[in-house]
């Protein structure tokens, strides 16, 4: 059994992250040692999983539900192809971005104003941050 701060140094974690996890159901303790918890060795798996998850851009609830209550995880395929997806996109406005960026910085128009690369960032960026504004539910939840 190892007690909280073994598992906090261990996961590189902080402990109020695993009281935390614990709250919303991603970890579990068995017990007590004094005041601090104690957990199963196979909570660094656990803990692993959901670091992978939020890493993928999976909220702590999708994790929670995922990593089921039996302490095996039940990943959905098709969840995970549709967080793939996602990444690829992002990758992609990402590439675009940074490729554009590139191209303004070493743009031969006298102002960046004046360079139509510059201006077509700019148009995408607005028209993203208005559809995130009108589309809030697409917001990530459940993620600390």
């Amino acid at each position: 059994m190892l007690d909280i701060a073994e598992v906090a140094r261990s996961g590189g974690l902080p402990a109020s992250a695993l009281r935390y996890y614990e709250e919303q159901g991603l970890i579990t303790s068995i017990g007590r040692r004094g005041l601090r918890r104690l957990f199963e060795p196979d909570v660094l798996m656990r803990l692993s999983l959901i670091s992978l998850g939020q890493s993928a851009g999976f909220s702590l609830t999708e994790i929670a539900g995922m990593l089921g209550a039996a302490g095996v995880p039940k990943i959905d395929r098709e969840q995970l192809g549709q967080k793939a997806d996602e990444l690829d996109g992002k990758i992609r406005e990402l590439t675009a971005l940074r490729d554009g960026l590139r191209h303004v910085m070493t743009c031969s128009a006298t102002s960046h104003l004046e360079c139509p690369t510059f201006q077509r960032i700019m148009r995408v960026a607005v028209t993203r941050h208005v559809a995130r504004r009108q589309h809030p539910a697409r917001k990530r939840t459940g993620r600390k």
